[in-house]
């Protein structure tokens, strides 16, 4: 096979980057508000006089919003202009966190996590439709991991900045860092050179999108990646503590956090080299590896590494599941999207409470990774039920029942 110069490569890269990374700013904000209160909890608690509980409902809040604002609206906003559901959606997102920041009491609280969870659900979908957008199918795959490589930089650097400054100088400021990053977001796209192009949304797409046996399917193992993979980490640190490796919890994060943004970062040459549905079920299987890893052995290195994988390849798989379902259909991009990425955040904070249940029973911390394989067996099957239905999809792409 003919290999292009690498000069060529970095030309197209760089091209890619100066047409996406206005969208890339935009979801690190994402990434660092759907994680950074997590930190801060306590700080929130005692400054509105409060619970932890009652605040805790803000990222409930924030997740149901989420869901139903991304799936019901992002559609609609993107139909007249992409600029403008970027800049609304954002517009929101930044004034509802800017509340969040100013918020003098429980309810102003919770309702300002409402109106930031729309805009973000609303903004995630439009974002990632628009980054396919922007380029041919040839680069699709990499502009679509471009957007994830935003989240994951956002959630692995900014929570524990944010928390940092939590812990400094005060919780409101966390917000404001990212209100701060979501401004600049903003002007990034006003300044940017001409009009975005529509995004395509076939007759009909919105929740009808979930008629078709591949996207039901992925919406599924959506839901489970994000059990396992995001749920799970949220128990990192006791986990280690109960196996003896406590004083290895940091950099367990850290190393999570880096093979995160790295597999994000690095997953969209081979999408639209090998293909989606080849990489998918690989992904999962490696997922389920690296839990079998930490449940069995305790020694660091090994953790380390299977640390590295479970965060590169949980990562890696929210782009490459979002290939392998709209891939066959690019004009339902946005409501596919939308579905997905609700249901892994649902499905996240599914696992938290599920993992918070089990210790509530009486199950060791260390023993949790047992319970995400169990769920994780169950995602490499509908990966590889995923990846044949898309196969069929691609070799009949007149077919909307596939």
């Amino acid at each position: 096979m003919h290999k292009r110069p690498e000069s060529t490569q970095n030309k197209e890269n760089n091209g890619l980057f100066r047409k996406v990374w206005p969208l890339v700013i935009a979801a690190v904000s994402l990434g660092i508000d759907a994680y950074v209160l997590a930190g801060v909890l306590p700080q929130i608690a005692d400054s509105l006089a409060t619970t932890v509980g009652a605040i805790g409902l803000g990222v409930t809040a924030f997740t149901g919003a989420y869901a139903i604002a991304g799936t019901t609206l992002s559609r609609r906003a993107s139909a007249r202009s992409t600029k403008g559901a970027l800049l609304v959606s954002l517009g929101l997102f930044n004034l509802a966190n800017l509340i969040t920041a100013l918020a003098p009491n429980l309810e102003i609280f919770l309702g300002s996590r409402v109106l930031a969870g729309a805009g973000a659900g609303i903004l995630t979908a439009v974002a990632t439709a628009a980054a396919a957008s922007l380029v041919g199918p040839e680069q699709r795959g990499r502009a679509m991991a471009l957007v994830t490589f935003g989240l994951s930089t956002g959630t692995v650097a900014g929570v524990p900045i944010g928390m940092l400054i939590g812990d400094q100088i005060g919780w409101r400021w966390t917000m404001g860092l990212v209100v701060l990053v979501g401004i600049v977001s903003m002007g990034a796209l006003i300044v940017r050179g001409g009009t975005m192009p529509p995004i395509p949304n076939e007759p009909g797409s919105g929740a009808s999108v979930l008629k078709s046996p591949q996207v039901l399917t992925g919406v599924l193992l959506a839901f489970v990646f994000g059990v396992t993979s995001l749920g799970l980490y949220t128990y990192m640190l006791p986990m280690a503590e109960d196996r003896g490796l406590a004083s290895w919890g940091f950099a367990l994060i850290w190393v999570w956090g880096i093979g995160g943004v790295a597999g994000s970062m690095l997953v969209g040459r081979p999408i639209d080299a090998f293909g989606s549905n080849r990489l998918l079920p690989l992904l999962a299987t490696a997922l389920l590896a690296s839990f079998i890893v930490i449940s069995f052995l305790p020694q660091p290195v090994w953790w380390l590494v299977a640390i590295l994988v479970w965060g590169a390849t949980g990562w890696a798989s929210v782009p490459t599941l979002q290939d392998a379902l709209t891939r066959a259909r690019p004009s339902a991009t946005t409501s596919i999207v939308a579905f997905q990425m609700a249901a892994m955040y649902l499905g996240s904070a599914v696992g938290s409470a599920l993992g918070t249940a089990l210790l509530g029973s009486g199950t060791r911390a260390g023993a949790l990774p047992l319970w995400a394989m169990g769920a994780q067996a169950i995602a490499v099957i509908l990966a590889l039920i995923v990846a044949a239905l898309g196969r069929r999809a691609l070799s009949a792409p007149t077919k909307d029942s596939v």
